[in-house]
């Protein structure tokens, strides 16, 4: 979500947790590895940064932490390494499935550095509201995901979200049931798939998704076509070619795309529209 939204971490921090970041500005993603020769190279999750290109004015850095494994110190390294890069601040911020993983980082880390105790802002389950209404899961829907990780067994949080994705104006509505439903726990993937499956949304289980993706092929493939289509109009156009209706017609219902190519090739040399199809 933070990848193809990056002004959702910026949401984020200044709605749920308060921070003072500027309106107005640019967020868009930034390289993700820190590199530091000779040592290993480190990535971060998603690497953001506010402003001007060349003069950014802050910087966010987002990690989603399932559990308690990563050193925190880690967290403080990413910190250093792209202040080093960008010479802005840093925020870190670390979105937490359970709120037992929230409490363990939410605290100023000990670098070993003295002055040097950087403290990450972290979302977990506590800071997270339960959307129950669909007009508010709507309009906020990437919250309205999270929430259904957080709060899930509220069945009325997953009818909201059910029922915002059906009437969602927003460019990434089909990419929201997958996140939440990745996020979430096993008995709140039940829960969805049986609430879900009363909808008009068609992603409502993993044999659905998988189906789902194929018509998202299909949908590509149409559309190379069509575009093929339009080029072979183009083609016979400019060749002065006259083209009937029913000539049309055919070209324009063709979903065939080599035999798309191949009426377009003969059309450069044909003298008229039968030399193309015959």
């Amino acid at each position: 979500m933070f990848n193809d939204r990056p002004k959702l971490a910026v949401e984020i921090l200044r709605n749920q947790m308060g921070v003072d970041l500027p309106d107005n500005l640019e967020v868009r993603r930034e390289s993700n590895t820190f590199n530091t020769r000779p040592s290993d190279d480190i990535d971060a999750d998603v690497v953001l940064s506010m402003g001007p290109r060349q003069e950014p004015v802050h910087a966010i850095i987002v990690e989603v932490q399932q559990d308690k494994s990563k050193d925190a110190k880690q967290f403080a390294r990413y910190a250093a390494a792209l202040w080093l890069l960008l010479r802005c601040d840093v925020i870190t911020l670390l979105v937490c499935p359970d709120q037992g993983t929230a409490t363990h980082y939410a605290n100023p880390i000990d670098t070993g550095l003295t002055g040097y105790r950087p403290e990450p802002y972290v979302l977990g389950p506590d800071d997270i509201p339960a959307i129950t209404d669909p007009d508010e899961a709507a309009t906020h829907l990437a919250l309205s995901a999270m929430s259904v990780m957080a709060h899930g067994r509220n069945r009325q949080v997953i009818e909201a979200f059910a029922a915002a994705l059906v009437k969602a104006d927003d460019e990434h509505a089909a990419k929201y049931h997958e996140y939440a439903y990745s996020m979430a726990a096993a008995d709140i993937r039940r829960l969805m798939e049986e609430i879900m499956k009363s909808t008009d949304w068609p992603v409502h289980s993993p044999l659905a998704r998988e189906h789902f993706g194929r018509g998202l092929d299909q949908g590509k493939a149409e559309g190379k076509a069509e575009e093929a289509g339009k080029m072979l109009l183009l083609v016979l156009g400019a060749r002065g070619l006259d083209v009937p209706e029913d000539a049309h017609a055919r070209i324009t219902a063709c979903t065939d795309l080599a035999q798309l190519e191949a009426w377009t090739t003969l059309a450069v040399t044909a003298k008229t529209i039968h030399d193309v199809f015959d």
